[in-house]
């Protein structure tokens, strides 16, 4: 991990996990528009009343902790292509990052209680789940 001179540190508490057919990296799509599965979003039931307006149709972001991912890593070829430059993970969306928090644009395909089913998401099987956001048109006012 990079040193920042500063002793702060940020507690987060995963409020569920992903529960998907993608168990390996190297098999898995990049993003999840890319051929992804559908996959389940299972929550804590501590946040049961956060999930009670999420509907069918609806297109999420979803924060996740990407806990099989370097944390050393600054700069990557995109897409692991040695042909492509040398690139700063800041301007990629490499999963190998100081702080390994992947964001996936999804579509909920159903709710089932704790559970919400979702296409486009190319996150692992086990992933921690941090948040949940609704992605904003501009007659939106949430």
């Amino acid at each position: 991990m990079v040193e920042t001179g500063s002793d702060d540190a940020y507690l987060l508490h995963p409020v569920g996990r992903v529960a998907s057919s993608l168990t390996d990296a190297a098999s898995a799509p990049r993003q999840g528009d890319e051929g992804a599965p559908p996959a389940w979003l299972v929550f804590d039931p501590l946040v049961e009343r956060a999930l009670r307006d999420l509907r069918v149709g609806a297109e999420l972001l979803v924060l996740t902790w990407l806990d099989r991912a370097r944390r050393d890593v600054l700069a990557v070829h995109p897409r692991g292509d040695q042909t492509r430059p040398e690139t700063g993970v800041f301007s990629t969306r490499s999963p190998h990052r100081p702080n390994p928090i992947g964001l996936h644009r999804v579509r909920v395909l159903a709710v089932d209680g704790l559970r919400v089913e979702v296409a486009d998401l190319e996150a692992l099987d086990g992933t921690p789940i941090l948040d949940v956001k609704p992605v904003l048109g501009a007659a939106d006012e949430r």
